[in-house]
């Protein structure tokens, strides 16, 4: 009797089984650095080392994600405990990739309110075609601020217990996902200027690059979710995954506003 008392949890708090994924993760991520720098370097099985380090960090956001929807869902581990703990690390994670872009911007405006001699001595640099921020880069920021819109749609539906316009409106979020990542790719095919063209080629396809990277993580985020709503995983009252996910979303707008007021319109109109 004395050994099944020392059992019995008497805090709220979920204590995680041991698990492999982080190990596996890191293996993916070092693999992945490691073969994107001998990609870009041309060396032998650089290519083959990216890829297989992307696939691993794949497929350990697909292992990852169902135990801890595992957990949440049918193991009932999720008190109200732990899930303000991962509101507390969602916020946490989100102000760790503010800053993230915050480097980004900082290199934008470093150079371009002081543009060294190496680049003419003017922002844009001397050679350089800016893109018109009033074409694709407008149509974009429309796109995405109306996948804001309807993802919130879907939250006060999962919020309200409609279902179906839950699934509709997060349905439309990640069609709007689609088309600006698609746009984004017509963009940069037809773009005026590469990655190796002075420091604005950098940091305009490092900054508006790594979003798109975002965009696309969000619409795998949100997607997960779609799934998990279809069987309903989320209730009026506990659906903190979609939250993450809405959280994450808003992020991505936001930098976006960001991006296309300083590095498509800004640096379009002030010529330095």
């Amino acid at each position: 009797m004395r050994e099944q008392a020392k059992k019995v949890q008497r805090h709220p708090f979920h204590l995680v089984d041991p698990s492999p994924w982080p190990f596996v993760a890191a293996l993916g991520g070092l693999s992945s650095t490691f073969g994107g720098v001998l990609y870009m370097h041309n060396y032998n099985g650089g290519g083959q080392l990216l890829c297989l380090g992307l696939i691993t960090i794949l497929y350990v956001m697909f292992t990852w994600w169902r135990d801890v929807i595992r957990e949440a869902s049918y193991e009932g581990q999720h008190t109200a405990a732990v899930q303000q703990g991962l509101r507390m690390g969602m916020i946490l994670f989100i102000v760790s990739e503010v800053m993230f872009f915050f480097a980004f911007f900082w290199a934008f405006f470093t150079s371009s309110l002081s543009p060294v001699f190496n680049i003419g001595g003017v922002w844009p640099p001397a050679g350089i075609e800016a893109i018109s921020p009033w074409g694709l880069p407008l149509l974009n920021t429309i796109i995405l601020l109306s996948s804001g819109a309807s993802v919130t749609w879907s939250h006060h539906a999962i919020v309200g217990g409609f279902k179906k316009e839950a699934l509709l409106s997060l349905l439309i979020t990640i069609i709007f996902a689609v088309i600006f990542t698609g746009l984004q790719g017509f963009e940069y095919v037809n773009a005026p200027f590469a990655m190796a063209d002075s420091v604005y080629g950098s940091v305009f396809f490092m900054a508006t690059g790594f979003h798109g990277f975002h965009v696309i993580i969000g619409t795998i985020f949100l997607s997960v979710c779609t799934f998990r709503l279809y069987f309903d995983h989320f209730s009026r009252q506990r659906h903190f995954g979609f939250e993450a996910a809405a959280w994450y979303w808003h992020f991505v707008d936001v930098v976006w506003l960001f991006l296309f007021l300083t590095i498509y319109w800004w640096g379009f109109n002030v010529i330095v």
